[in-house]
């Protein structure tokens, strides 16, 4: 069963450059582990602390994988100092015919 995410970052407004580093260097080695569909960051065009990283991945096994890599780690153990709130949505895929992946 595919999982879909959205996790929403405000960076702190002296952080956002970090923030952005911090969430660009997850897409490249994301984008290449087994079972990741997609895994893409957008920032707010209207607030620029805002930023998005909206990821699908094959299923339970290959999120679980994600989050034991190194990249992940790095992460995981940097970005709250940089961070107001951070909040994860479960996402359900609709049409999911449509989509080539």
């Amino acid at each position: 069963m595919k999982i879909s995410k959205k996790v929403t970052f405000i960076a702190k407004e002296e952080h956002i450059s970090t923030v952005k580093r911090l969430l660009e260097d997850m897409v490249a080695p994301s984008l290449k582990e087994p079972g990741c569909l997609f895994y893409y960051i957008f920032q707010s065009q209207n607030n620029p602390k805002k930023f998005f990283a909206v990821e699908s991945w094959e299923n339970n096994a290959a999120l679980e994988g994600h989050k034991h890599t190194e990249h992940y780690a790095y992460y995981k153990s940097h970005y709250e100092p940089f961070v107001e709130n951070k909040y994860t949505e479960d996402l359900d895929l609709l049409d999911s015919a449509a989509y080539s992946f």
